[in-house]
């Protein structure tokens, strides 16, 4: 499986494949730019209102990594800027992922770097430098391990394990399929199916 494959999913599809608890908090959302992201996460583990340690998580990404910022949901102060995006952009990162806020909105918007973040602030982090990098962290309720299936889109963010992901598309492809075939009969027909059965999940959708 690679990331092309990953890419055929909607966060929504993947997350019906996926079960309860790999989704992050709803209001981690695409700030900037809408096109879908999905990697592997490099993470940074960070006291709340503490950043110098993201911009040393930056020269560690390869092309198609998701950074992970683990910020205790504080968007008090912001943990990435548009500097951070240029830099991350050089990297060739797919995106970056904040429990927290950023800020530079027009700087980052001109760099182009997908950001997901919980919201948006103009003030800045402590620099003490705490925290630790590629450490399994806790982002938007979600526990994150490094290597971790990163995958988002306008709808929010969900957290595959590598070793789940073939059983995680296989079961979104079924719920989709069954919806195809649903849809076909309702044209058919002309009889409203409100519900998907899906054999392979176990379960019947509302």
């Amino acid at each position: 499986m690679s990331v092309s494959d990953i890419m055929q999913f909607t966060v929504p599809e993947l997350c019906d494949g996926a079960g309860l608890y790999h989704s992050m908090d709803y209001r981690i959302k695409p700030w900037i730019g809408r096109t879908k992201i999905a990697g592997p996460a490099v993470t940074v583990d960070v006291p709340s209102g503490e950043g110098r340690i993201v911009a040393e998580a930056i020269p560690l990404l390869k092309e198609g990594d998701v950074l992970v910022i683990a910020g205790k949901g504080n968007c008090d102060c912001s943990y990435w800027g548009d500097h951070r995006s240029i830099c991350a952009a050089m990297m060739k990162a797919s995106g970056v992922v904040i429990d927290g806020a950023f800020r530079d909105l027009e700087g980052c918007e001109e760099a182009g770097f997908q950001i997901f973040a919980k919201g948006l602030t103009c003030g800045t982090a402590a620099k003490s430098g705490t925290g630790a990098i590629n450490v399994p962290v806790s982002c938007g309720g979600v526990t994150v391990h490094p290597g971790d299936y990163i995958v988002g889109d306008v709808n929010g963010v969900c957290v595959i394990r590598p070793e789940e992901l073939e059983a995680v598309m296989q079961r979104a492809l079924a719920k989709r399929q069954a919806q195809e075939r649903v849809l076909e009969e309702m044209r058919r027909t002309g009889r409203v199916i409100p519900s998907v059965k899906v054999q392979q999940v176990g379960q019947e959708e509302k």
